[in-house]
């Protein structure tokens, strides 16, 4: 029996690779759970800024320009359509505007003008702003931190090993250096990654430890959603039993127990009919879809949260 609560590399192994016993799991998953962030279950809400056109092979991704996925691209969004949404964050008491941004490097000029976005979103709403925006440099780091961003969300995907299979554009150490300045510059980081890709059970092991040192204020975990024209291996959804998602998200919980532990993308599939052991473990979700792929939608999100005993919060 393991010790849940000093989790080593070869114990994450076991708990992956081990008819493990599921429900301790879950059992110390969910002490954890209630002493950080009680009954409480955060939904988040995203808006797509620039979507499409990205320079990068990420073979999962749909934004990607070397992947052949019809949607909807565009620069930057319009003006009046960020700030509207701004105005519906504040009118909802939102705590938090989450932000997608595709691409991965950015001129002076796109991110002056995207700050000058985040300055019209505060003088709307006071609610925090987390951007999922690539690479900075550090001068373009502080330029959007004097805008108003105080979290910016930077995920790993996978583990250094496999990282290669999936992205050849930019190198692991490339994101660690990168969220590793920014952590430096005093934002928050949300840092997670993908299971299902067809990586190792030891890669996710990898992978989590590499987020726990990291030390993110939110750790979002997505269950690969395969997207007609990408280019990632879709052999790995084989593995995503509902046992086997709990055992990663339990294992994001105990690696990170204090973070917020979000159960993002492919949740509505993979979990469906387990979401009561889900939201023992996790205090947060995605509502209206993630990007490019649709979800549930918020009305649902918050019926399922209550029905099931838990409070909600929408971020």
């Amino acid at each position: 029996m393991h010790d849940y609560f000093n989790i080593t590399r070869d114990d994450a192994a076991d708990i992956l690779n081990v008819d493990e016993n599921l429900s301790e799991l879950l059992d110390a998953a969910y002490t954890l759970r209630k002493k950080y962030k009680g009954n409480v279950v955060k939904v988040q809400l995203l808006t797509n800024v620039r979507s499409g056109n990205c320079s990068e092979n990420c073979a999962y991704c749909a934004q990607s320009g070397h992947n052949d996925v019809e949607i909807q691209k565009y620069r930057l969004v319009a003006y009046d359509k960020l700030m509207s949404d701004g105005k519906t964050v504040r009118d909802k008491k939102l705590v938090r505007h989450c932000i997608g941004f595709s691409g991965i490097r950015f001129g002076d000029k796109e991110v002056g003008e995207f700050a000058a976005y985040v300055r019209g979103l505060k003088s709307v709403s006071d609610a925090d702003i987390c951007c999922s925006v690539g690479f900075l440099t550090e001068s373009q780091a502080r330029v959007l931190k004097d805008a108003g961003v105080n979290r910016i969300n930077h995920n790993l995907n996978s583990s250094r090993r496999f990282y290669p299979n999936i992205c050849t554009t930019h190198s692991y150490d490339d994101r660690i250096n990168n969220i590793l300045m920014l952590k430096r510059l005093g934002f928050e980081i949300c840092c997670g990654g993908i299971a299902g890709m067809g990586e190792s059970r030891g890669d996710v092991v990898d992978m989590l430890f590499e987020i726990k040192n990291i030390a993110p204020a939110s750790v979002p975990i997505n269950f690969l959603v395969p997207i007609d024209g990408t280019a990632v291996d879709r052999s790995g959804v084989a593995e995503l039993t509902p046992e086997y998602c709990l055992k990663i998200l339990c294992l994001a919980r105990l690696l990170n127990p204090a973070a917020d532990i979000r159960a993002a993308a492919g949740r509505e599939i993979y979990l469906k009919g387990y979401e009561k052991e889900m939201f023992r473990v996790v205090d947060s979700v995605f509502a209206s879809g993630y990007l490019t792929v649709g979800g549930q939608s918020p009305d649902d999100t918050i019926k399922l949260i209550t029905d099931l005993g838990f409070d909600y919060a929408i971020e």
